[in-house]
């Protein structure tokens, strides 16, 4: 009943990616390609880390970077548009369905999209870094970091009293994660303050396994678990917003 009830609020937003998918994978492309050339390419030709490539090492972190931006913006810019713009959010929230299951829904496109680009840049990076390996643990880190940022991105629309709001939360806190959650470096090289404070960040942890698990190393579980602890935080965070709405 729960994945019927959230599949049905799914379906219409499936309806739209299906009509644009072309046109969306290629402007979600053009900022990981971009990445790809300046750092793994560009700067980091010829450097090593840890006896890697730091095209090896950049890519997972990447890919990690596309789960985030694109889960966050497929997740939370549609619901924003449709809570603020459209007011059809007003009428699921009428609708005789349970509020997870609504939640659950509005996340899943997030996670949709977020798959989707995030699968279709490995297939080009996999072209250039053919030593990538590809698992169950790093296919089930990349779904566990969609949802993270899906349901944050619904957490942020629910909050959100403007369109402007969310472009201010994506600079406040989306922006800062690209750059200092480990994608483009190694956690190692900075001091200990420091890596202590970015461990607080989500996309540490999704970069951290995704690339352990894509480079054949040691697993960090402790990472995962606290994925999966920011997954729990952003849905209850987001249960207790729809239900003041919902009053």
């Amino acid at each position: 009943m729960i994945a019927q009830d959230a599949y049905n609020i799914l379906w219409a937003d499936l309806a739209a990616l299906k009509r644009r998918w072309l046109r969306y994978l290629t402007t979600t492309l053009i900022s990981p390609l971009l990445y790809l050339v300046a750092f793994g390419w560009g700067l980091g030709r010829g450097i090593n880390l840890n006896g890697t490539s730091y095209l090896e090492f950049v890519v997972p972190g990447i890919i990690a970077l596309t789960a985030m931006t694109t889960s966050f913006n497929g997740a939370g810019t549609r619901l924003n548009v449709d809570r603020l713009y459209f007011r059809s959010f007003d009428e699921c929230l009428m609708a005789p369905i349970k509020l997870h299951s609504l939640l659950l829904g509005k996340a899943l496109i997030g996670v949709v999209r977020g798959i989707f680009s995030s699968v279709a840049f490995l297939a080009l990076a996999t072209l250039i870094a053919p030593s990538i390996h590809i698992g169950p643990m790093f296919l089930a880190g990349l779904l566990l970091t969609c949802l993270t940022f899906s349901f944050l991105g619904v957490l942020a629309a629910l909050l959100a009293k403007s369109h402007e709001d969310m472009g201010t939360f994506g600079s406040i806190i989306l922006l800062p994660m690209t750059f200092l959650g480990g994608t483009f470096f190694s956690l190692s090289q900075v001091p200990t303050g420091l890596k202590y404070a970015l461990y607080l960040l989500p996309l540490t942890h999704a970069s951290t396994w995704l690339r352990a698990a894509a480079l054949n190393q040691l697993l960090p579980w402790p990472s995962f678990l606290v994925l999966l602890i920011f997954l729990a935080a952003f849905v209850g965070g987001s249960m207790i917003a729809v239900r003041k709405m919902s009053i």
